[in-house]
């Protein structure tokens, strides 16, 4: 067996954590569209 396998330095779910990280990014994303769009709404 694989030592690290037995020494499991986080036990939580990875389907949680990439969601987490998901979510961040999409909303980074999405607040950065809307930044823009406000910005060449303004400027028109």
């Amino acid at each position: 067996m694989n030592p690290f396998e037995k020494d499991v330095q986080s036990k939580r779910n990875d389907a949680i954590d990439s969601g987490v990280g998901f979510g961040v990014s999409f909303v980074f994303f999405a607040l950065m569209f809307i930044i823009a769009t406000v910005i060449d709404y303004v400027n028109l």
